[in-house]
């Protein structure tokens, strides 16, 4: 094998890699978050479910890539770990399109598919239609990068010492130990197929041996899922475990069938000649058959991987911490799903903020009302805990910014990362307000009735304007922003009044200078609540979906 082929050999496979990527970008583009919508509502049936799973991974071209996903959905709660199964078995189907389509010898057309999507990017200008584009040049990219990899071997026929290396997976422990540590390595199940089928095209290995590399390689390309469920949640780790245990049982099974019964003979009757098309008919045969063989026992699967890795008692986290928001998203910039997982877990940190601010809000009139510091403490610490929420969603969102390729769901994460610093503004108004209550008490300061009233009102108002904003963020219509709008107007209308009876109040003289100068200020504090409540409405309103 000369240095060319090797060449020729990494060029190949760096543009089949690249080729699943393309496709894989393109998909995220074209669905981005409505991938939630999709899967909520197709997953609750077994059978939709494994065409869901299987229909997503035929066109991304890679189980791996899906089963990510999954892990995700599930790690933020979008999906249960019964859904995860039936979407993790179509998955395993659907990976056998790849070697389908290789086996179907298209790379003679594979320049004129790759062009195809390269003309319809340049010659149209419609974004939606660049999106399915990339998807049609991944394809043709990927097939291009599998013909130079098949030509680059052929070569290799005269190697005695590899030869003698393929001979050896005629042993079947050899074999899935192979198929498994390759798989791990590239983390595609799809490319270590089609590179099997590349070395069975250049007549280096025949479906005897290639059956048990074939079985390992869907053992190894459970290994990206393993990875991304690091650090995850026990459920999003129980969805590795079922497509681990998906994959060992399919092995088990195919490996003593094909040991004791003529099943690799029946395969490679039905294409003789053709060992790519043998290889991607085992492969989709052993998919569908563990399916098959699993679908009615999924719920058991699910249950048996909850007992392997029970429920523990949860410590109580008392620190600061992002409960939705988990790290495993950015550990693959292009993860097919990204984009409703990142939004998902976002509008649940956004909701606990929102309650903090609203608690805050309430603490903080209610001290002042009773003229008492003991409130301050409590309130400061939610404070610090809303200003650290706000830090690190806000790092999260300028972090996945960067690789998202929806301009729609790009709009509307920019438009939480509004929401958020309007919240943490609230907070430190509220924070205010409640401080006021050390002056109140060193100096001595004391309310008369009528502005106790009118603080009292003041709590109530900014309380109605943050549960008309909780209804806005469970899902947002015209009319809520309207809502809010009007009681934005209010509060300004409020404060305008309240400063009216103010200087009337001073110009009688029964208002003291440090208590005019602390009410002024916390006027001025309420005015600004109302101001942050209507711009988070109107953020919110931008969007598709609550936050």
């Amino acid at each position: 094998m000369k240095i060319t082929d090797v060449f020729s050999l990494l060029g190949g496979l760096a543009l089949f890699l690249y080729g699943m990527q393309m496709m894989s970008n393109g998909l995220e583009a074209a669905a981005g978050n409505r991938m939630k919508q999709i899967l909520e509502k197709l997953t609750s049936n077994r059978f939709l479910g494994v065409l869901v799973g299987a229909g997503i991974t035929a066109v991304i071209q890679s189980s791996s890539a899906t089963t990510v996903m999954v892990v995700g959905f599930v790690n933020s709660g979008m999906m249960t770990l019964r859904q995860a199964v039936w979407i993790i078995m179509g998955a395993n189907i659907g990976t056998t399109i790849t070697g389908q389509l290789i086996a179907l010898d298209i790379g003679a057309i594979a320049p004129l598919i790759a062009f195809a999507g390269v003309a319809l990017i340049l010659f149209i200008k419609k974004e939606k239609v660049h999106h399915w584009a990339l998807i049609v040049a991944g394809l043709g990219i990927l097939f291009i990068g599998m013909d130079m990899m098949s030509t680059s071997m052929m070569p290799l026929r005269d190697s005695e010492a590899f030869v003698s290396l393929m001979t050896k997976f005629s042993n079947p422990i050899l074999g899935i130990l192979a198929g498994m540590i390759f798989t791990a390595i590239i983390q595609s199940s799809s490319a270590s197929v089609g590179i099997l089928q590349a070395l069975a095209t250049s007549g280096l290995i025949g479906l005897p041996n290639a059956v048990f590399v074939l079985f390992g390689q869907n053992i190894g390309t459970c290994i990206t899922a393993v990875l991304a469920s690091i650090g995850a949640n026990r459920n999003a780790k129980r969805t590795t475990i079922i497509h681990l245990m998906f994959n060992i049982i399919g092995t088990a099974i195919f490996t003593i069938v094909c040991i004791t019964t003529p099943l690799t003979s029946l395969v490679e009757s039905i294409t003789p000649g053709r060992v790519s098309a043998q290889i991607a008919n085992m492969h989709t045969l052993f998919n569908i058959v563990t399916t098959l063989l699993l679908l009615p026992f999924g719920t058991y699967l699910a249950k048996l991987a909850t007992k392997i890795l029970p429920d523990r008692p949860e410590e109580k986290n008392d620190a600061m911490h992002l409960e939705y928001i988990p790290s495993l998203e950015l550990k693959r910039e292009n993860q097919i799903g990204l984009s409703a997982i990142a939004v998902n877990g976002i509008q649940k940190e956004i909701s606990r903020m929102m309650d903090m601010a609203k608690e805050n809000i309430e603490r903080s009139f209610e001290a002042v009302l009773e003229g008492k510091t003991t409130l301050l403490p409590e309130v400061s610490e939610r404070e610090e805990y809303i200003d650290y929420l706000n830090k690190e969603i806000s790092k999260y969102i300028s972090r996945i910014m960067v690789n998202e390729h929806n301009r729609e769901d790009s709009k509307y994460i920019s438009a939480l990362f509004k929401v958020c610093g309007n919240l943490e503004r609230i907070g430190d108004h509220a924070i205010n307000i409640c401080e006021y209550t050390k002056l109140m008490e060193e100096k001595k300061i004391h309310f008369s009735p009528k502005v106790l009233e009118e603080i009292g009102q003041m709590k109530q108002v900014s309380l109605e304007a943050m549960n008309k904003l909780e209804r806005v963020r469970m899902g947002s219509s015209r009319s809520d922003i309207r809502e809010i709008e009007e009681v934005e107007q209010k509060m300004d209308d409020m404060t305008e009044e309240y400063r009216n009876n103010q200087l009337e109040r001073m110009q009688v003289g029964v208002c003291s200078d440090e208590a005019c100068v602390l009410y002024s200020e916390m006027l001025t504090d309420f005015e600004r609540i109302g101001d942050h409540i209507l711009n988070i409405g109107q953020e919110m309103g931008q969007g598709k979906v609550s936050a």
